[in-house]
């Protein structure tokens, strides 16, 4: 506790992996003795049995395991045959693996816009940008909350696309009462260990309602090969460790205690916001009412050209914080090729510079939530509101007109490097 704020804690880490291995630490050390000794390593018994229960949790008849959620996001284009010149159409407001797998093929990333409010692709603007040359859309159901799958299915329905859901953040997570990676034609996951269901290395999977293409997965992943040694098809060596799978069997029985503990999170983040009169600094997200959100992510938007400074003040107090995604990827340097520019995109580079994510994971204390949120309130330097100025929790405050600027209170805004001093995690968070 610090004597200035007795309250509020020390540090408050961005991630604590520790904290769930310490749980689990037993039964993961037993499953990777089991491994061991049965000498399987690649495509064993637990990735079978993985794979059969990941279908049933999530109602889906096919789920093929892979190395890595790139690479499912890589297999799903494979499996529909999009090449060189085809057009795919996705957000830009991602992670880089979405753009990549396209690219890698010689097609074209075809960016589109997002809404303000969810952050997640804008089915109008996916409309405006399909052309003869599309082969598919690849909504992203960012931060754990699923793209609004009606409109994009009447769309892709409309321009005979098929839809790949890139799910990495998203697993549980729903769309009218239907699990994400159901909703179109392929649904890609990660197994990275930051997310909601992380392993102790890369992973991933991909699920399909489509027997066909759950064929044509299970042999891309193992380069086309079937029997051994003969190849029907070119695929790409792309294979779950056994390892893996049998730490993820392991977990898997908690993911939705996990899930529920994060919703529980942000339920209490919206309260603890609406304790203090920051509407006009901070945006605070969402739930979503037409299914479950699975807060892979609680992301702020932060007004008033302030969010690099409260950025370096939170860290300043040992409070981890995270940008996602600091550069849209229609701006980053290796698509210049592509001639997008800035203002091509508009809310997508808007939430670029002024989102800002929290601390989310499951084990957080109600403590450490209230010393981030306590933390923030200090760098715009309001209080407490009083018992007859309480007011509904901001889980449903909207963006209002209103501004303020880091200069004129005298926080000039700048830009932060990443630092590992507020809680344990890889360098890459995608």
């Amino acid at each position: 506790m610090t004597s200035t704020s007795p309250a509020w804690l020390d540090s408050v880490p961005l991630l604590a992996l520790d904290r769930q291995y310490d749980r689990l630490r037993l039964q993961i050390r037993e499953a990777l003795e089991r491994v061991c000794d049965s000498g399987r390593f690649i495509l064993g018994p637990d990735v079978s049995e993985l794979e059969s229960e990941l279908a049933e949790m999530l109602k889906v008849p096919h789920v093929i395991s892979c190395a890595s959620g790139s690479d499912a996001l890589l297999l799903a284009l494979m499996a529909l045959d999009i090449g060189p010149g085809d057009e795919v159409v996705i957000p830009s407001y991602t992670f880089f693996a979405t753009a990549s797998a396209v690219t890698r093929l010689g097609a074209i990333p075809i960016f589109a816009d997002i809404d303000p409010v969810t952050y997640l692709i804008d089915p109008d603007d996916v409309e405006r940008r399909i052309s003869s040359k599309c082969r598919a859309i690849v909504p992203v159901h960012l931060y754990g909350r699923t793209a609004n799958m009606e409109a994009l299915g009447a769309i892709a329905k409309q321009a005979q696309l098929p839809i790949i859901e890139d799910a990495a953040q998203s697993i549980l997570s729903s769309f009218e009462n239907r699990c994400s990676g159901s909703l179109g034609d392929i649904g890609c996951f990660s197994f990275y260990p930051t997310k909601n269901l992380g392993g102790i290395g890369d992973g991933g999977f991909l699920t399909t309602t489509r027997d066909d293409l759950a064929r044509s997965l299970r042999l891309l992943r193992v380069h086309g090969m079937e029997p051994r040694y003969h190849h029907t098809l070119i695929g790409i060596n792309s294979r779950l460790d056994s390892i893996q799978a049998a730490v993820l069997r392991v977990k898997l029985p908690y993911l939705n205690d996990w899930t529920t503990a994060r919703q529980v999170n942000a339920e209490r983040y919206a309260k603890l916001f609406s304790d203090y009169p920051l509407e006009s600094h901070i945006v605070i997200p969402t739930d979503d009412p037409r299914g479950r959100h699975v807060w892979n992510q609680f992301v702020i938007r932060v007004k008033g050209g302030c969010r690099d400074a409260l950025r370096s003040h939170l860290t300043n107090h040992r409070v981890g914080t995270e940008i996602y995604y600091p550069v849209p990827l229609h701006m980053q340097k290796c698509f210049e090729y592509l001639r997008w520019t800035k203002g091509d995109l508009p809310e997508t580079e808007r939430a670029s510079e002024e989102t800002l994510a929290l601390p989310i994971f499951p084990e957080l204390e109600t403590f450490e939530q209230e010393t981030v949120v306590g933390r923030i309130a200090e760098f715009f330097g309001v209080s407490k509101r009083t018992p007859h100025e309480a007011k509904t929790p901001a889980a449903t405050v909207r963006e209002s007109d209103s501004n303020t600027s880091c200069i004129l209170q005298g926080r000039m805004p700048h830009v932060l490097s990443r630092t590992r001093s507020a809680g344990k995690a890889d360098d890459v968070r995608s």
